[in-house]
């Protein structure tokens, strides 16, 4: 009964989307990043055209690397042209303004699939103004990766589970074999991420959870010092100069014994060499003083730009509609990568988290991600993640403060201080405009 209350509410939402008449003449655009699963690109490609053709609408589908996502939709909305849906990472919050709200396809598909993951959520609502800015169709978790035989060799045969093991272990392999542990202190996506899952497990975070910046705190420094002991014990320096390829690159050479990632370095590495595949392994986020928290790898998030109208605005949210309601094939050709957030619209994924329809040996190498939502938060935990923290993680603010301390250019006190004021002015400065709550 429930679904078909459910579906019934979806298909009058659908209605007062009909395309109409005009559709026959109707084009939408998409820009997405070069998926890091180069098979879903494929996948999704052929699909946007199928769309296209049964529903008489003209598809064009432009990839670009994810570095340049924001960066186009930002000239894109100046411009008052451009693509029709934009596929971003990460929350787009501070463009706002420019961006259509979303409430009626985020309502809609609610209705059909019931509750999402809290992390998508958060990655698509603000509720000190009640707009749904964003459609957040998937989100990637974020475990561990280990390598197998190393960790076994010091004791640690299902990987570190706390961060005392990451160091005392990791330690002991770099101590052995001259193999480091692999977190970045970079100004890049990874790093941006391990960064925070620490600080969170050690109890701090950037605001709390009404909107109010707390970064300065003992749990914070504290997970600071853990940070710099890891990288002077057990790391190199490259860390400090590492992209968002290097973890995966280093994982894939076998010159790291553990990153913090999704499963798309362990998926390259599976199809270049089976066997050092089969030696890489998973663990959930790491258990600190707090608890054990990770942020979702990054999110799968369409927006439509408020240049976009009429019959050209409704063919692009029924074509995010259809794509939410064939996300089996989603997850699927993204290799597990995609995980949804509506989880009834992949029924299978428990199986195949069970028994991974990629070939990985041993076949259940992935069930450890069946506890994802258990850890799995977005980057403004255990707030909401509004224009500010999206800011924050643009000017890559944490992982500069801990390097900071790692180098030994300043003691953690003072880098988690002069932090936290670069902190409280990006919150002024959006508070001042409406767009953070707090204060």
């Amino acid at each position: 009964m429930k679904n078909l209350i459910r579906m019934l509410m979806m298909l009058s939402i659908l209605g007062a989307l009909a395309l109409g008449s005009s559709a026959q003449d109707t084009e939408i655009s998409l820009l997405q990043w070069s998926h890091f699963v180069p098979r879903y690109d494929e996948w999704f490609d052929a699909y946007a055209a199928e769309w296209g053709e049964a529903n008489g609408i003209g598809v064009t589908v432009d990839h670009v690397n994810f570095t340049e996502l924001f960066s186009t939709l930002a000239a894109e909305i100046d411009a008052g042209d451009g693509h029709s849906i934009v596929e971003v990472l990460f929350s787009p919050a501070s463009f706002i303004d420019g961006l259509h709200d979303l409430r009626d396809i985020n309502e809609a598909a609610a209705a059909a699939h019931g509750e999402r993951a809290s992390t998508c959520g958060a990655a698509s609502y603000l509720p000190v103004n009640d707009t749904w800015y964003a459609y957040t169709h998937g989100y990637v978790p974020d475990p561990g990766d280990y390598d197998i035989a190393l960790w076994t060799e010091v004791g640690y045969p299902e990987g570190p589970k706390t961060y005392d093991d990451l160091l005392e272990g990791g330690r002991a392999i770099y101590e052995a074999t001259g193999i480091p542990v692999g977190i970045g202190m970079s100004p890049e996506l990874d790093s941006r991420m391990a960064n925070r899952a620490a600080i969170w497990s050690f109890g701090g975070s950037i605001q709390d959870e009404n909107e109010n910046v707390v970064l300065n705190s003992e749990e914070t420094i504290a997970a600071v010092k853990y940070l710099a002991q890891l990288q002077n014990e057990a790391m190199t320096d490259e860390v400090f100069g590492w992209t968002a390829a290097s973890n995966n690159q280093a994982l894939i050479a076998g010159e790291v014994s553990y990153i913090l990632n999704s499963n798309s370095a362990y998926r390259s590495l599976q199809k270049i060499d089976e066997a050092a595949a089969a030696n890489i392994g998973f663990t959930p986020a790491l258990e600190g003083p707090a608890g054990a928290y990770a942020s979702s790898h990054v999110w799968q998030i369409y927006v439509i730009p408020k240049y976009v109208e009429g019959a050209e605005l409704e063919a692009a949210k029924k074509f995010i509609l259809d794509h939410t309601a064939n996300y089996s094939d989603v997850t699927y050709h993204s290799e597990l990568y995609n995980f949804p957030c509506y989880a009834s619209t992949v029924p299978e994924l428990d199986g195949w988290l069970e028994a991974d329809p990629w070939g990985s040996e041993p076949p259940n190498k992935f069930e450890v991600l069946k506890t994802v939502n258990d850890w799995s938060v977005h980057l403004g935990f255990p707030g909401v993640t509004n224009p500010a923290i999206s800011q924050v993680f643009a000017e890559s603010i944490i992982p500069n403060m801990v390097a900071q301390v790692a180098l030994g250019e300043m003691s953690a006190e003072d880098a988690v201080a002069q932090a936290q004021e670069r902190i409280e002015e990006i919150f002024g400065e959006w508070r001042a405009r409406g767009l953070v709550g707090g204060g």
